[in-house]
């Protein structure tokens, strides 16, 4: 009779242990669609992704329109982070993108990634508070893939690009609202044509200390 009731206690854990873990942001299944493509799968940890026609995120500035309306794959997340995703894109019409996407709400996000424009590829970022701005740096020659990474650190979000996964530029340092629970993810956009396909490898979030807890504590060790 106790050996039944340890090895239930025992299987308990290990399901809990794995409902905990299926639950982070690496689970790819267990994220959130924000505007559904009709097409798009998980396998092996990988996003593949149709994205869909005539969409994107802007607000206002230039172009005098605001549109919300692009798929957005994403998990919530409170505090601090390092978030990282390995992006592969079929870009072929102006203004195709694909990238990380940090997100408060319709008014407040950062996306950042490759954006088609003018014949190549560049890397992309665009940051929004009420009306959004964009910054781009043009690639010399086409690039198989581009690794993204951003550094959610207090009211700050650092951005860096990658052609291998492990050697990082930063690209862009941006004000992001901090204490306040944002949505992490992966966002494809095409305005101007008829969709294309994007992957998405090794997406990953890493919880960062908080630092003013960190610095708090270090101030009052017993």
């Amino acid at each position: 009779m106790k050996k039944n009731s340890k090895q239930k206690i025992l299987a308990s854990t290990m399901m809990l242990l794995g409902g905990l873990n299926a639950g982070t942001a690496q689970s790819l299944d267990r994220m959130i669609w924000y505007n559904e493509p009709q097409q798009w799968a998980v396998e092996d940890g990988t996003l593949t992704m149709a994205v869909t026609p005539k969409t994107d995120y802007w607000r206002v500035s230039h172009y005098g329109f605001t549109v919300d309306d692009a798929p957005f794959f994403y998990a919530m997340y409170g505090g601090e982070f390092e978030a990282e995703v390995k992006i592969t894109g079929d870009y072929k019409t102006r203004f195709d993108q694909a990238g990380l996407m940090i997100r408060t709400d319709h008014e407040n996000y950062i996306k950042a990634g490759v954006e088609y424009v003018d014949g190549r590829c560049n890397l992309s970022v665009v940051v929004t508070h009420g009306t959004s701005d964009w910054s781009v740096i043009a690639l010399d020659k086409p690039v198989e893939s581009v690794w993204i990474k951003a550094v959610r650190r207090l009211d700050a979000v650092e951005v860096f690009y990658s052609f291998d996964g492990e050697n990082y530029t930063m690209m862009r340092n941006a004000w992001l609202k901090d204490n306040t629970p944002v949505m992490v993810g992966m966002m494809g956009a095409c305005p101007d044509g008829d969709g294309f396909t994007v992957r998405f490898e090794g997406f990953r979030v890493k919880h960062l200390p908080d630092r003013r807890r960190t610095e708090w504590l270090e101030k009052n060790r017993e």
